[in-house]
């Protein structure tokens, strides 16, 4: 059975905005070889999904369906350059809110596992740009990928114990294309 990929969004799939939220769909900008990266993903993992934290929500600045046409876009520009998602989840809590969604609590995986009851943790890979991506991971048991860490957290990111880094989604797809696992 082929592993299963829970990718982060922003920083991993899109740029990051630092201090802001992708609210509209004009905003959401693909990262560097984003389309040649999907494709090769799509064939080494039999489920794609994403797990995004999106507190622009719970904070008033953008509306769930705010989020749904900036996901719709996402799924448009994946799917053109011969990709998929197959679905994404998200979390539209603020920080402060403690609920058991937000990364790096496991909620989003847990609603995966109810939609595609064939995932199994420990055969799965977390990719994500920081510590609470890494750490949704490491908690499910899954091999975890740092994509070129959010610079605000350096210093813990040098700190944990991670399984690969990588500059972009990209380089990870090309490792993967020459060294399976």
């Amino acid at each position: 059975m082929l592993p299963t990929l829970f990718l982060d969004r922003d920083g991993v799939i899109n740029v990051r905005t630092i201090g802001d939220y992708v609210c509209h769909p004009d905003a959401f900008i693909p990262t560097d070889g984003l389309g040649e990266a999907m494709p090769l993903l799509a064939a080494h993992f039999g489920r794609i999904v994403v797990v995004t934290n999106q507190a622009g929500i719970g904070r008033g600045l953008m509306s769930e369906q705010d989020l749904a046409a900036v996901h719709e876009k996402m799924f448009e520009i994946v799917e053109a350059a011969g990709g998929r998602i197959d679905r994404a989840y998200f979390c539209p809590h603020a920080k402060d809110a403690g609920c058991r969604c937000r990364k790096p609590a496991t909620g989003m995986a847990w609603l995966a596992l109810a939609d595609f009851p064939d995932i199994d943790f420990e055969n799965a890979w977390l990719v994500g740009d920081s510590a609470s991506d890494i750490e949704f991971g490491q908690s499910l048991g899954m091999r975890t990928v740092l994509i070129a860490g959010k610079s605000e957290e350096a210093e813990q990111l040098a700190k944990m114990r991670i399984d690969f880094r990588f500059d972009s989604l990209l380089a990870f797809a090309r490792f993967l294309n020459y060294h399976p696992t």
